[in-house]
């Protein structure tokens, strides 16, 4: 498999000079308070495809865990080992899909749209009762599971109060395309000048959110909010993946003096350590971008401590930020 169409398979485009532009998500309809949508929040209604593999998925299952929503909303993976089918299921217990017993995850998306012809991606939200795809964005999926589904949540919490909203969204969309998608960006690029702008303006974001946290234990202040887990799935992978596979090979995340420990905060938060497999992580990355990797040899996990103490729990909540 050449590297172009591993890098862009069905529906990520390649621009002039090489740059990776990534495919916008098809299925985008939201679950509403009031219904109204079509779709309400409901116990046992929804089902959740995921992969723990995937930065994206991890979004929504991070967002299930942080809620308290595994009796109301059920999950299933799919194998981190992807080929040209896409994702699949191939393990009973481990990797099924016990609502439809489809065996890849395509065939959910051809269910709904039998055109359908892009990547097939994780998280895919499903209605058990309509039988369909709710969404399969994954930024809309996590705020959908700390709003609308937190009357069904056993310990709801605030990941977007009013107060940062704002903030909340600027910060996101500057995450997004620098550091979440920045660093597919730089690893898909086939262009020198796109891969090294890619690199810089990943690691120019880093150093900035370097210093945010210098005085302030969160993105935020002393809690944890939505922009923070974005951030962590992608930080999470930094040194066992995107510095080697992808070349974001200016510093490594555990050099950073205030984001390293931040990583290590958040991943000792309660219940997401469990969200976390560097194992499916590596096999995924290493094993099924053979454009980029062509031996599929998995490099061996970096020496970093995560449950190492972190000691930023006397900082505060910091200044207001200025943009």
């Amino acid at each position: 498999m050449s590297a172009r169409h591993d890098a862009f398979r069905l529906g990520d485009q390649e621009q002039r000079d090489g740059a990776f532009e990534r495919q916008e998500s098809r299925f985008r309809q939201w679950v509403t308070a009031d219904g109204a949508s079509g779709f309400e929040p409901q116990a046992g209604r929804y089902h959740l495809y995921v992969c723990r593999a995937c930065p994206w998925a991890h979004r929504a299952l991070i967002g299930i865990e942080l809620m308290g929503l595994r009796e109301a909303i059920t999950v299933s993976y799919v194998d981190p080992i992807r080929d040209g089918r896409g994702w699949a299921f191939t393990t009973p217990g481990c990797y099924e899909d016990p609502v439809n017993g489809f065996k890849l995850l395509a065939e959910a998306y051809l269910s709904v749209d039998p055109g359908f012809s892009q990547r097939v991606t994780v998280p895919v939200l499903w209605d058990r009762e309509r039988a369909t795809i709710v969404n399969n964005e994954s930024s809309e999926i996590l705020r959908m599971l700390h709003t609308v589904f937190a009357p069904l949540a056993q310990h709801p919490v605030q990941l977007y109060p009013a107060a940062h909203a704002a903030e909340i969204d600027a910060l996101n969309s500057l995450i997004y395309d620098n550091v979440n998608n920045g660093v597919y960006r730089a690893g898909f690029a086939t262009g020198q000048q796109a891969y090294e702008r890619a690199v810089l303006e990943l690691f120019a974001v880093l150093d900035e959110l370097d210093g945010r946290l210098a005085q302030r234990r969160f993105l935020f202040g002393v809690q944890p909010l939505e922009t923070d887990w974005r951030l962590f799935t992608t930080l999470v992978r930094f040194d066992a993946v995107y510095q080697i596979h992808f070349k974001c090979s200016i510093r490594k995340l555990s050099e950073y003096r205030h984001l390293w420990p931040y990583l290590r905060d958040l991943y000792q938060w309660p219940g997401i350590r469990e969200t976390v497999s560097f194992t499916e992580i590596r096999d995924h990355y290493y094993r099924t971008h053979p454009g980029l990797n062509p031996h599929g040899l998995v490099a061996v996990m970096p020496a970093l401590d995560f449950d190492a103490p972190h000691g930023r729990e006397s900082l505060g909540a910091g200044a207001p930020t200025q943009r």
